[in-house]
């Protein structure tokens, strides 16, 4: 087995002299697979962490959706002769009273930081080059000037729903039925597909 040297040098007697210090291919080896085992550590401690990081997002997201289910309960329900003005009506209301319920919310509750760092890292590795361009372009010209990144705010009935590409959604934690993700911009919003409710909002979600 041939043998690498590394050269280094020492002071005798005021001459430099060279020595050539044999390298054991076994110690680089054994340094390298080391390196790898330490980076495969790191990585695999990167990917636990989203891991939970997901599965707390999608317990979030479900606790919102079980409690708008109970407030919704309490409504009057719509029947199939309804007019528009009544089904109108009741999602207002229905919006309204979810609305009382999270006085208190805040940004971040549903997305947060972790989650957040999450989707961002997904979409850099599902969209590269043109196709990233592509999105960008197609986010950048759609109507939602105007949609306020306000948590608790009504998402504007004139403005545009533009829906995620499905190669993205599938590589995105799971909503329950009542939520939608919704690009503002550069932005993510969860959307109450319902009420039109802004439930949390996350900046610059697309690179």
């Amino acid at each position: 087995m041939k043998q690498r040297t590394k050269k280094s040098s020492v002071f005798v007697g005021g001459l430099t002299v060279m020595l050539c210090i044999a390298l054991s291919p076994l110690s680089i080896s054994a340094g390298t697979l080391l390196a790898r085992r330490r980076q495969d550590a790191r990585g695999g401690a990167v990917a636990a962490r989203y891991a939970r990081a997901v599965r707390a997002f999608e317990e979030r997201a479900e606790a919102y959706a079980k409690e708008r289910e109970r407030l919704e309960e309490t409504l009057p329900k719509l029947s199939k002769e309804s007019t528009p003005e009544q089904i109108h009506a009741h999602k207002t209301a229905f919006r309204e009273l979810v609305r009382k319920s999270r006085a208190g919310a805040r940004q971040g509750q549903i997305f947060d930081r972790v989650i957040a760092a999450h989707i961002r890292a997904t979409i850099r590795s599902e969209f590269k080059g043109r196709e990233r361009a592509k999105l960008r372009e197609t986010v950048m010209e759609a109507d939602t000037k105007g949609v306020p990144l306000r948590v608790n705010y009504p998402y504007p009935e004139t403005k545009e729903l533009l829906e995620i590409p499905p190669t993205l959604l599938l590589k995105l934690p799971q909503l329950p039925k009542q939520l939608r993700y919704r690009f503002v911009e550069r932005n993510m919003l969860l959307v109450d597909r319902e009420n039109g409710l802004i439930v949390d909002y996350m900046r610059n979600a697309l690179p």
